[in-house]
C-alpha cells in the first residue's frame, strides 16, 4: 500500500494522503509518526521510511461534515429493519426468507406527492409494508413508524482495498 493514514492531533482520522504529501510534511516537521510501520522507498543510494500513520503536531479545526442521503445509507441507518412491521433480513414473510435485498426505502410523504428524498421523509420498508402503505401518507394507510426518522450523527468511513494493521487500530471496523 502506498498511501498514508493522517490524524489530527485528537488522533481523529482525517483522511489519506500519497506518499509524496507524508514526505513533504514529515520534512517540515508539520507531522510525527504514529505508528512502527513504514513505507519503504529505495533510492540508487539511499532509502526512505514514511511510517503508514501519520499524526498531525497542531490540532486543526475540521468542520463536521454532513452524511449524504443515499438509498444505502437509509438502509444502514434503520438496520435493515421494516420501520412499520419490525422485520428484519432472516424473518420469513408470505413463506420466504426476506434478505437484505429484499428491504426497500419508502418516502412517508410519498414522492408522488412532493416528499423528498431526505433523511427525516424516508425509512426501510419491507415489500409488504411498502406496497400496503402504497402512495399514502401513514396516517391514510392507517400504519404507525415504530421510531421517528432522523439524520444520522456519525459519518461513516469508506476503506476500500486491504487496511494495513497498524491502521485498524484508530479505525473502528
Amino acid at each position: 500500500m502506498s498511501q498514508v493514514l493522517l490524524l489530527n492531533a485528537s488522533y481523529e482520522p482525517l483522511g489519506i494522503i500519497t506518499r509524496k504529501r507524508a514526505w513533504s510534511l514529515l520534512d517540515r516537521g508539520r507531522v510525527e509518526p504514529a505508528t512502527d510501520d513504514a513505507l519503504i522507498i529505495r533510492g540508487v543510494s539511499t532509502s526512505l521510511q514514511i511510517p503508514t500513520v501519520l499524526r498531525l503536531r497542531r490540532y486543526i479545526n475540521v468542520p463536521r461534515r454532513e452524511v449524504r442521503w443515499s438509498r444505502k445509507a437509509v438502509l444502514r441507518r434503520d438496520n435493515f429493519t421494516c420501520a412499520y412491521c419490525g422485520l428484519q433480513p432472516g424473518n420469513e414473510q408470505r413463506g420466504e426468507m426476506l434478505v437484505r435485498q429484499s428491504f426497500t426505502v419508502d418516502h412517508i410523504l410519498p414522492a408522488s406527492r412532493g416528499g423528498k428524498s431526505t433523511w427525516g421523509n424516508t425509512v426501510c420498508a419491507c415489500p409488504v409494508c411498502n406496497h400496503r402503505k402504497g402512495s399514502r401518507t401513514p396516517h391514510e394507510a392507517s400504519m404507525r413508524l415504530l421510531w421517528e426518522p432522523k439524520r444520522p450523527r456519525v459519518s461513516y468511513l469508506v476503506a476500500s482495498g486491504e487496511i494495513p494493521a497498524a491502521w485498524k487500530i484508530y479505525l473502528e471496523l
